[in-house]
């Protein structure tokens, strides 16, 4: 009889699995991730992936990782790591900044050979003091050799045996977290359902590697997590890319327009493609092109022809699109451009997240060419700023940027379907809607200033559009200064007046705080966490977080007045504090930037937060 295990009550945890870029963790943490979903948890997760296609087996830059924060009111993949699953010296070494000072570590002991500590560059036999890991408790188990253990009896080459240890890792973890095996069984089953063999050896091994910890006399407590009521409906797991997936069907559902997307694969956009051509009985028209300039210029001629259309990419490809996106301004075409950001300059870091492409996205082509630019907070939140981006363009015939990043894009939590009946209507601005007595090609409606979108090869409608500057009243090509001009300041009135339609700029937390954080984009999590832990020991702090960038919601200047001292938090080096001063005169900010292809640490925003209400 083993002894009675303490099981230890927690709000919330944080845990890692890492490895090879082989060894399974992605689909390891996603499982434990959909098991805490179920069992009542809120999750919100981060996988890292390594930045080299296929580095050598066991060195740095091959670590891949999954990081998971389970728990009650998460709002992020969380900071420091509470269970560290490391599969070799590497992922210990790499995540060893990620570790609390109390830690629980499972490393497979049969992976810390010599060799394998040369591989990841130590220099003694004991990582662990190395590292200066003195504090933690390690949980030494040989991973590998029960894993061959386990499968003696198959009949599954060696190297099959092997790519199933991680299920006897993910075993002992759901162990440790009192999770049944029952619902990651029908998941496992799902996965390989084709592959019987390897779902018999995965499902074998999982239940091993959990009953090890069960019978086993484990030193390490486990752990039970608060869970919450959550809001009735139907959920599943969702990252940010395939909500803006479903963000963008919903919207071409609602507006009744066709949705197009033409596409070039690029990290870390192209999983958005891979959703949208699994959707053609809705009559999505989804088409990997040769190249990012194809990709626009195939959505520009569906917008022309009356579709949805899309275009998805990251920073490279932003960059290479923009004389076409100068194009769908001046032609004032329906357009949406999705700019997953990731580290660069250049190629840079394909697998990291940054908030690098927001002054590109606000002015990066040639010409006087505005736009609209918002930005999604969380990964469900992408389905909201998606569907907010095609309501936009097809509403005030603009061509919009909706940038998401790495992090809220590969990153999942759980998502309440919504009812779409619940979301505004989508009015297309198109010929229908013109109440005068004949359309040409120049006719705006006199309100927002939008032009009236006709389809080419709507009968009665025909007109000639292109790249050279048109009269405002005939749609002829011009070239008289005084009507570019009056071309220039009506394009970017016409985005200006679009704050009359957008929500309001809100806040978290008192409008009399002594600091007020702005943050954009997917640091919402993180910035939001800090904002909540001060103002929990004490400290009197506002959180403004910007969603809608071009143009600003039109209480911006009202609210940031409020306060004497505003800092703007952003993975860069200071684009849209630099942009709001821009836009609001006197308008005096202190910045928080951090560049470094990873999120947002709460603990080092709330040391610097409080720093700043010191001085």
């Amino acid at each position: 009889m083993h002894n009675t295990v303490k099981v230890k009550d927690v709000k919330d945890i944080v845990v890692r699995f890492s490895g090879d870029s082989g060894d399974g963790m992605q689909l390891t943490g996603t499982i434990f991730s959909n098991l805490s979903a179920v069992f009542g948890n809120q999750i919100a997760t981060f996988p890292d992936f390594p930045a080299e296609i296929r580095a050598p087996q066991g060195t740095l830059s091959g670590v891949s990782g999954f990081q998971v924060h389970i728990g009650n009111n998460i709002f992020n993949a969380g900071d420091k790591t509470d269970v560290l699953v490391a599969m070799n010296p590497a992922a210990l070494k790499v995540n060893k900044q990620h570790l609390k000072s109390d830690s629980v570590i499972i490393i497979d002991t049969d992976s810390f050979s010599k060799r394998d500590l040369e591989k990841a560059l130590f220099q003694t036999e004991e990582p662990f003091v190395e590292l200066g890991l003195t504090t933690q408790q390690v949980v030494t188990v040989p991973i590998t050799t029960l894993t061959k253990d386990s499968l003696e009896e198959s009949d599954l080459d060696n190297k099959a045996k092997l790519r199933s240890k991680n299920m006897f890792a993910l075993g002992l973890v759901c162990w440790l977290f009192n999770r049944p095996l029952d619902v990651a069984n029908q998941m496992l089953s799902t996965k390989f359902g084709k592959r019987q063999k390897i779902a018999d050896a995965n499902l074998k091994v999982l239940a091993d590697g959990f009953n090890y910890g069960q019978n086993r006399d484990m030193s390490v407590a486990s752990y039970r997590v608060e869970t919450i009521d959550v809001e009735k409906g139907f959920y599943t797991d969702v990252n940010g890319n395939i909500a803006t997936a479903y963000g963008l069907i919903a919207a071409s559902e609602k507006s009744g327009r066709p949705l197009f997307l033409g596409s070039y694969p690029i990290t870390p956009a192209t999983d958005i493609l891979h959703e949208l051509v699994k959707f053609k009985q809705l009559g999505v028209k989804a088409i990997q092109l040769e190249d990012e300039i194809a990709g626009i210029c195939t959505s520009i001629g569906a917008s022309f022809a009356g579709h949805l259309a899309v275009t998805t990419t990251s920073g490279p490809g932003l960059a290479l699109k923009s004389e076409a996106l100068g194009l769908a301004v001046m032609a004032e075409l329906p357009l949406i451009v999705v700019d997953v950001q990731r580290s660069g300059p250049s190629t840079g870091l394909p697998t990291k997240s940054e908030q690098t492409d927001l002054a590109q996205a606000l002015y990066g082509r040639n010409g006087e060419s505005p736009l609209v630019v918002i930005a999604a907070a969380t990964p469900t939140d992408c389905f909201d700023m998606a569907y907010w981006a095609a309501k936009i363009a097809l509403e005030h015939t603009t061509p919009v940027v909706l940038l998401t990043d790495g992090y809220i894009a590969n990153g999942s939590s759980a998502w309440r379907i919504p009812n779409l009946e619940q979301y505004p209507k989508i009015t297309v601005h198109d010929q229908t809607q013109y109440k005068g007595d004949e359309w040409t090609a120049a006719a705006r409606d006199e309100k927002t200033l939008a032009k009236y979108w006709a389809a080419a090869g709507t009968e009665g409608y025909m007109h000639r559009v292109g790249g050279l500057e048109r009269d405002y009243n005939t749609g002829a090509i011009s070239t008289h200064p005084d009507n570019h001009q009056k071309m220039v300041d009506t394009r970017q009135a016409k985005i200006d007046r679009i704050a009359d339609y957008i929500p309001e700029l809100t806040l978290d937390g008192k409008e009399d705080a002594d600091l007020l954080v702005v943050s954009w984009g997917g640091t919402y999590g993180h910035t939001r966490d800090a904002v909540e832990v001060m103002n929990a020991n004490g400290k009197n702090v506002a959180l403004a977080h910007i969603q809608f960038i071009s143009p600003l919601p039109k209480n911006t200047a009202e609210i940031l007045g409020k306060y004497k001292k505003i800092v703007v938090a952003e993975q860069n080096n200071g684009q849209l504090a630099a942009y709001l001063m821009s836009k609001i005169p006197n308008l005096s900010l202190l910045k928080y930037n951090k560049v470094e292809g990873q999120p947002l640490e709460v603990s080092d925003m709330v040391d610097n937060f409080s720093k700043l209400l010191e001085k």
